[in-house]
């Protein structure tokens, strides 16, 4: 699914387009860079790497072809993201020309050094895992991938033994197993229980909350970094809550939106990482790593915010 070229132009409202003025230099002495408090961040487990708690996907929103004012736009939003603090860009073979569209945007970015790539291998095929992995790092344009993930467990034995000989011979810097929409947790259990990763990569929302019972624990024990997909349902919480009002918890938290509120939700896990959440919008962009910022909400208030959510 390609992202439809007017909607991503009307949602980009105010922004200006790179093509047409010029990405903004990427420099962290920058007035943007400066003006702009910055995330707060949690350590990768196995490092102790800070991480911005926010990142940015890329499932459909920067699958875009090679519509030069779409990739000129989709350079905006990642420029943005830059800027303002964040560092994981996430990204799949599966994801059409998002690979390609993110490598179009660093590239205009002269390839920022704070930038964190972490893509995946998604095919059946072991034997094809090294030669999809050197396409992925040609379509990015760096040196070294900082994160490779085997996507949805696809052939995950020999995908994941693959990884792990490449981290050790510092090919990459870190190994981890995706999964999304509630599945196969079972199996991803026991993967963390017995594989030495880095990181996991599963859904969850103020809704989507299986995870909480046995795979965060886990993760907390393992010493496994998490990354969390769909905290807004692809868009579908977001629509949910259109309109309604901000509940009184809000201003406890410094949420100035439903978007932080359960962004806040995600994020102030202690197990969580780094949420990935997708867009094509500078100015949500902005508002995703605002929720970042600032206080985060405890456990007591993490079970209000549940509460608050389902009976909205």
């Amino acid at each position: 699914m390609t992202v439809r070229r007017r909607t991503f132009l009307q949602g980009l409202g105010a922004a200006s387009f790179a093509g047409a003025t010029g990405l903004h230099a990427f420099s962290s002495d920058s007035a943007a860079a400066q003006s702009v408090k910055a995330p707060g961040t949690r350590p990768i487990p196995s490092t102790g790497e800070e991480m911005p708690l926010v990142g940015l996907g890329s499932w459909i929103t920067f699958n875009v072809g090679n519509d030069p004012l779409l990739l000129d736009a989709s350079a905006e939003v990642i420029a943005s993201f830059l800027t303002g603090g964040g560092r994981m860009i996430d990204s799949s073979p599966m994801y059409g020309s998002a690979q390609s569209t993110i490598g179009y945007g660093l590239g205009k970015l002269n390839y920022p050094a704070a930038a964190f790539s972490a893509d995946k291998i998604w095919t059946s095929s072991p034997s094809n895992g090294r030669a999809q992995l050197a396409k992925t790092q040609g379509l990015w344009g760096v040196k070294r991938m900082d994160l490779m993930q085997v996507h949805n467990l696809l052939a995950w034995e020999a995908h994941l033994k693959m990884l792990q000989d490449l981290k050790a011979a510092g090919e990459i810097r870190y190994v981890g197993i995706t999964t999304s929409h509630g599945r196969r947790h079972r199996e991803l259990e026991q993967i963390m229980r017995t594989q030495d990763i880095d990181f996991v990569q599963l859904t969850y929302n103020v809704f989507d909350r299986e995870v909480e019972g046995r795979l965060l624990p886990l993760a907390r024990e393992k010493g496994i970094g998490v990354i969390v997909n769909r905290p807004y349902r692809r868009g579908a919480l977001i629509e949910r809550f259109a309109g309604k009002p901000l509940p009184p918890i809000a201003g406890e938290i410094g949420a100035k939106s439903w978007a932080q509120i359960l962004l806040k939700f995600v994020i102030s896990h202690p197990a969580v990482t780094c949420a990935i959440p997708a867009t094509t919008r500078v100015d949500h962009v902005k508002e995703n790593l605002a929720a970042a910022v600032g206080p985060l909400p405890d456990a007591a208030m993490r079970k209000r915010i549940a509460e608050t959510a389902a009976n909205a």
